[in-house]
């Protein structure tokens, strides 16, 4: 028996919805897809095209990854981009990373303006990227600081020991791969680790020494490793006023003609 002639109508008109919606829906996603591009895009997005204040968070471990170090460069060389806010929420990270994050920052500073905008926390590390801007806000219990080096390793030989496993080591001289944590740490792999950290401590109190305009005295009050609150730390020269984004953005406006 054959369907009746409505049934092929409405299966017709069933098919011409199920088009339509469906042509909808694609348009929806590549709507969706253009706007996340726009967001997502940085420096390179359409608000390239007007004059604005970048923002670029700082978040976690400080490692000076190469995400971070492009976005960088290019707020450094956006001619639209009239000043940058850098939004600090971070305990740290490498030596090494801090100190690529921090030229880095002080590159783009000598094109335009630069705002730290302190979180919870920005010590050690991130307190290095801190240093690089032109002024330091944090609101009155965000934590600054932690001005030091550390060195840390886990030294598991007296567990083998107990456990009768013994390590066995053949190396060109004594200090190679000293301290490894698989065997009682030498006097002299002691002092040789000591003498980097000392190195890299004698670099960082500089930088602080230099770009908070400190004196000797006023160094050694907040050299020894510990935290500040920013209350504590506005007499203390680490940390230039209390707020968040609006007060820095109002600093902008009043001493850099940001507008």
């Amino acid at each position: 028996m054959s369907p009746p002639t409505d049934y092929f109508v409405d299966r017709r008109r069933l098919r011409r919805k199920l088009g339509w919606w469906r042509l909808a829906a694609l348009i929806a996603l590549g709507v969706a897809g253009l706007v996340a591009v726009v967001r997502l895009g940085g420096a390179d997005s359409a608000d390239k095209l007007t004059p604005h204040i970048a923002r670029l968070e700082l978040q976690g471990v400080i490692t000076g990854d190469d995400d971070t170090i492009d976005m960088i460069k290019k707020i450094g060389e956006s001619s639209q981009t009239k000043a940058l806010l850098l939004e600090i929420e971070s305990p740290g990270g490498t030596t090494t990373g801090s100190e690529r994050l921090y030229e880095e920052l002080r590159r783009v500073a000598e094109k335009k303006p630069v705002v730290a905008v302190v979180g919870t926390v920005a010590a050690s590390g991130a307190y290095i990227a801190a240093l690089a801007a032109d002024t330091i806000v944090a609101r009155g219990n965000s934590l600054v600081g932690s001005i030091g080096v550390l060195f840390q390793y886990p030294n598991v030989s007296k567990l083998l020991n107990n456990w009768g496993v013994e390590v066995e080591t053949i190396k060109s001289s004594p200090l190679k791969a000293a301290p490894n944590g698989l065997e009682p740490t030498s006097p002299a792999a002691r002092e040789a680790i000591a003498s980097l950290v000392a190195d890299s401590f004698a670099w960082f109190k500089a930088l602080v020494q230099e770009r908070r305009k400190l004196d000797d005295a006023e160094l050694a009050k907040v050299s020894d490793g510990r935290v500040f609150t920013a209350r504590q730390g506005v007499p203390l020269k680490l940390v230039d006023l209390i707020g968040g984004q609006r007060e820095a953005i109002d600093w902008l406006v009043a001493n850099k003609g940001i507008a």
